[in-house]
């Protein structure tokens, strides 16, 4: 009893004797006959943060959307529902964060990966060096030009037409360079399993060849891209696959994945399906 508070107080607090998340999940554990070891292999949650989150401690789940995330994974792995935990956890920790600020958020996302400013300077800078390089390939191409015409009307004509088509020659070495574009990534070897990550926000992925050894296993930081490729078969697992985007051989996978939810993936040669 806490000074200052009435028995009744004290007796309308059933907060106080709801058992904790990490205990929960613990007996719910025990109950189904798993060890952690066992929980760890079938969730990739690694054994540590298993027993921290057993203990109520979730200071090693690196925040809040992926204590939730991990909350949701061991609730499923144990059978339990996990929402009442999940909301369990937001009660104790000051509830979700507010949505007001995610608009912004995204918004700005959408809009990074085209800067107006850079861009422009961009175009600027370019027209600049092509008019310049129009200028000055014209006057040598004109002085060229004169320079041989003189020599055709004092020599035999044959003899100095088969220097004419030089000039002419060199125009169309410098007009096929191709223009870099995002369309590009359909360019993917066939023969080859090719992913593409792209993350919009903080999130852990584990990346696996088909010979099962690891291929990446860390975090991808907001703006983050990688690519992966593999003879046969790529394995991934997504710890917040939410503001994950994914390519597959070439074809963008359009799966809404939930925020702080754990996603297993696989795919192989060809179009893009989902092991």
């Amino acid at each position: 009893m806490s000074i200052g508070n009435s028995p009744e107080d004290d007796r309308n607090s059933p907060a106080d004797d709801r058992p904790s998340i990490g205990r929960v999940l613990q007996q719910a554990r025990i109950a189904a006959g798993l060890t952690v070891d066992e929980v760890s292999s079938s969730t990739r949650v690694r054994i540590p943060i298993v027993h921290a989150i057993e203990e109520d401690d979730f200071s090693r789940c690196g925040g809040d959307v992926y204590a939730r995330g991990h909350i949701r994974t061991l609730a499923r792995a144990v059978g339990l529902d996990p929402a009442a935990l999940v909301d369990q956890y937001d009660a104790e920790h000051g509830g979700r964060p507010a949505p007001t600020p995610a608009a912004p958020l995204f918004e700005a996302e959408r809009i990074r990966p085209e800067p107006r400013r850079p861009n422009w300077t961009a175009a600027m800078v370019a027209a600049i060096v092509a008019v310049v390089g129009f200028v000055g390939y014209t006057a040598f191409s004109g002085n060229d030009e004169r320079s041989n015409g003189g020599t055709v009307a004092e020599g035999p004509a044959p003899s100095k037409k088969t220097t004419s088509p030089k000039p002419t020659k060199t125009k169309p070495a410098a007009d096929p360079k191709p223009v870099p574009s995002e369309s590009a990534i359909a360019g993917v070897p066939a023969d080859k399993v090719t992913v593409i990550l792209v993350a919009d926000d903080k999130s852990w992925i584990s990346v696996k060849g088909h010979d099962g050894k690891s291929i990446f296993d860390g975090f991808l930081e907001k703006g983050d891209k990688k690519t992966f490729q593999d003879d046969e078969k790529i394995e991934l697992v997504l710890g917040n696959a939410g503001p994950i985007e994914l390519w597959v051989n070439g074809k963008k996978i359009e799966d809404t994945f939930e925020e702080g939810a754990v996603e297993r993936l696989s795919y192989s040669k060809g179009d893009p399906e989902a092991g």
